[in-house]
């Protein structure tokens, strides 16, 4: 297809906005970027997207989320409400998974990808829990990213707080998808071996799964989201958390520590020297009161420091608000985690994560030769929107609602607002249908 009548946001190496500019796309890359003139003369029989003048911009990247926390929204947890992390994790999150079955997981995921669709989120990379399905639970979640047309990395999160079984069953789940991928590639899915956190996992499983690891692979787990993870790990093992999975062989240059909150200097120079991956998740760390993260210190000391959601709405410029002000608000001076600083995380260091899985071709750029995951926006700047202060303009001034035409791979997956591969209404209907019994089977758990 060629886009035309656009205003190019390229971001990549040097950020650019190009007007006149049209985009050729040919198979599920970016073929040429040109002045449309030439474009339109080269290809005139190609079919055209107007974009109507609007900003056309590569879409953005989620780092870590958990499709599998939908059916949350607006559940009550019986009795007090929970008073720190663990009594979240206890009272919510680990009630919640056990209710999950087939059908919950499927809608849980399709309603996720809705919204990431609609939301500008092109490439996601979930972490998986269902106990009480185990077996083929990846198969599908990644049935729902294909009819999609989204692109996302999955991983089933293993913990001994289920019992052995499960504990094995996790581990093969892990193993079974990732092989079935080296296997038989398929461009819009990668896979990770997920984990839970340290504090639900003992030695003996963590060294069960760095043997069982296939070749190529990482880990995606937890690590310091909470004081108690610390507490536990030194109550374990006589380690902090991140020397601990350092010594058992999870950390990597593709493996991926979400949080990473309470570290102390020797974790953040572990981190860096394993090359391991840090997620930011700002919007659920001041949800659950578990901290703020050193961003600005992992980052100086070179770790890898990406932005996720943690199963927020696939917002990802709340994601950026939140992690702007949030900053600020806690060492209580303006100057902390600037707009240059957010865009690092957002854009160069969640392409270069997204890259780990998706090796291919660049993502989160407008650029020859890069996956064609674009999207469209209806902003009409106040004032001068250049190249330079384009992130506070997205911090002060873009909003989700803006977005109008989602494309993924060359296949355009939401067109002036209209969902093409996906019926929002029938995909809600049938999340309410389920999530009722889930909620139920929830309830009595107690």
């Amino acid at each position: 297809m060629l886009i035309t009548n656009a205003n190019l946001i390229t971001w990549g190496s040097e950020n650019q906005i190009l007007t006149g500019y049209a985009i050729y796309i040919k198979g599920d890359k970016i073929h040429e970027i040109a002045p449309e003139a030439e474009l339109v003369q080269r290809y005139p029989n190609m079919t055209r997207v107007d974009a109507r003048g609007q900003f056309v911009m590569p879409g953005n990247i989620c780092g870590h989320t958990h499709f599998y926390g939908a059916f949350s929204r607006g559940m009550a947890i019986p009795g007090e409400a929970p008073k720190d992390f663990l009594q979240i994790l206890d009272k919510l999150w680990w009630n919640l998974d056990k209710a999950l079955l087939e059908e919950d997981v499927r809608s849980s995921a399709l309603v996720c990808l809705v919204d990431a669709i609609k939301h500008g989120t092109t490439t996601l990379i979930d972490h998986h829990a269902s106990p009480s399905f185990i077996d083929g639970s990846l198969d599908v979640v990644a049935d729902a990213v294909t009819k999609s047309g989204l692109r996302a990395s999955l991983c089933y999160e293993v913990t001994d707080r289920d019992g052995e079984a499960k504990m094995q069953a996790g581990i093969d789940e892990n193993v079974r998808f990732i092989k079935r991928l080296q296997a038989q590639p398929e461009s819009r899915l990668a896979a990770s071996f997920g984990l839970h956190a340290g504090l639900t996992l003992s030695d003996a499983t963590l060294d069960k799964c760095a043997a069982a690891l296939p070749s190529g692979s990482g880990f995606h787990i937890h690590a310091a989201e909470g004081l108690a993870d610390q507490d536990d790990s030194l109550a374990r093992s006589g380690l902090r958390v991140i020397d601990r999975l350092e010594k058992h062989g999870i950390l990597g240059g593709k493996s991926i520590a979400a949080h990473a909150i309470h570290v102390d200097a020797r974790e953040i120079e572990i981190l860096a020297d394993t090359g391991t991956w840090v997620t930011h998740q700002p919007r659920s760390n001041m949800n659950n009161a578990v901290g703020v993260s050193p961003v600005e210190s992992l980052l100086r000391a070179g770790v890898k420091v990406g932005l996720g959601n943690d199963g927020f709405s696939n917002t990802m410029w709340d994601e950026w608000k939140a992690t702007y002000l949030l900053h600020k608000s806690a060492n209580g001076d303006p100057r902390r985690m600037g707009g240059y600083t957010v865009k690092e995380l957002a854009i160069e260091n969640n392409a270069a994560l997204a890259k780990v899985f998706f090796p291919e071709a660049p993502l989160a750029e407008v650029s020859v030769g890069a996956f064609a995951d674009l999207i469209f926006v209806d902003y009409h700047p106040i004032t001068e929107m250049t190249a330079g202060n384009l992130p506070w303009h997205i911090l002060f001034g873009f909003n989700e609602s803006m977005i109008t035409t989602t494309i993924v791979g060359g296949e355009i997956l939401m067109k002036d607002r209209e969902l093409l591969t996906l019926d929002e209404a029938e995909i809600a209907a049938k999340s309410r249908e389920v999530s009722a019994s889930a909620w139920k089977r929830y309830q009595d758990m107690f």
